[in-house]
């Protein structure tokens, strides 16, 4: 909630960016009112609170979305140069329907403690009247290495699922990543954890559960896993451009010679519509490949397949 438009909009795109370089994957409306389309959703008390963050100005939300697990209440800004007093987590409990205090208000404990050095650092950059501009670069970059160490052992643990590369045979399909476990994962962190690049202290085993519930790990691990996938389906093209192909048509039928140019050519359409990152070099090889089986066949089944696809 703030007092204006423009202060609800900044507020919701900072709290959605200060998770960077995570995209947040749930909704969230910088403005919203009480004439948008999702309002009756959104307010209805017959079901839990959607995952979406709102940025309000109407008192009228201050009772309506007060059963919300999380709620915050910006004030008026300072005149440059006078030091905010430091705002406090309250108990949504204690949020007054239309008289609250400027403060975050949630239902919810936070799982790591408190960085006093941050604060400090942002006070003292108010007293010694530190442009807007550089206080902002201070604390975007003091959330960006934060949610790096956070996700750096997610990363680790999630690289660790992909097949080893002499797994990949050109003559069988990509292998497939392997499952992500969550206690698996778990069991990395004692050694792995963010403590390796974080000093702030807390539960953070607490807090990778329930980021493993939500809609942004949803959403990362749904982009990490295609990303994965592809450059599987990238080695495994690489592989067949390793492969002696004319000698292996020597040992095999017309029909299965054929079945090949047609599999190859697929490939070919799927790194082009996939994006797939395969080298210029390796698509260029395996297109002279292509070119070459089919020269190695007759006249007739050169024809149909120099027109089926490309090559």
């Amino acid at each position: 909630m703030a007092p204006s438009p423009s202060e609800s909009s900044e507020t919701v795109l900072a709290l959605v960016n200060c998770i960077s370089p995570l995209k947040y994957f749930s909704d969230f409306r910088p403005y919203f009112t009480i004439h948008d389309s999702e309002f009756k959703e959104y307010t209805t008390r017959t079901q839990a609170p959607p995952s979406v963050i709102l940025g309000v100005t109407n008192p009228f939300f201050a009772k309506t979305l007060q059963h919300w697990p999380h709620i915050i209440r910006i004030g008026d800004l300072k005149p440059a140069g006078e030091i905010p007093k430091q705002v406090k987590v309250k108990k949504l409990k204690n949020l007054k329907t239309l008289d609250s205090k400027p403060g975050v208000y949630t239902s919810y404990k936070p799982y790591l403690n408190r960085d006093e050095e941050i604060i400090k650092q942002l006070q003292k950059g108010v007293q010694q009247k530190r442009p807007s501009e550089a206080q902002s670069v201070i604390l975007r970059r003091y959330f960006l290495e934060l949610t790096q160490s956070f996700i750096i052992p997610l990363e680790r643990y999630v690289a660790s699922l992909m097949p080893l590369q002499k797994s990949i045979s050109p003559w069988k399909s990509p292998p497939q990543l392997r499952q992500f476990l969550p206690e698996e994962f778990m069991k990395t962190l004692e050694k792995t954890g963010p403590q390796l690049t974080s000093g702030i202290k807390g539960d953070w085993i607490g807090l990778y559960r329930h980021f493993l519930k939500s809609p942004n790990f949803d959403g990362w691990f749904k982009t990490r896993r295609k990303e994965m996938t592809q450059k599987l389906e990238a080695l495994h093209l690489e592989a067949l451009c390793e492969e002696d192909l004319l000698l292996w048509i020597q040992k095999h039928t017309e029909v299965e010679t054929v079945d090949l140019v047609l599999k190859l050519k697929n490939k070919l359409l799927q790194a082009d519509r996939e994006n797939l990152p395969v080298k210029p070099d390796t698509v260029a090889k395996l297109r002279t490949h292509i070119d070459a089986i089919i020269l190695a066949l007759p006249e007739d089944l050169q024809g149909i397949l120099l027109k089926t696809g490309m090559t």
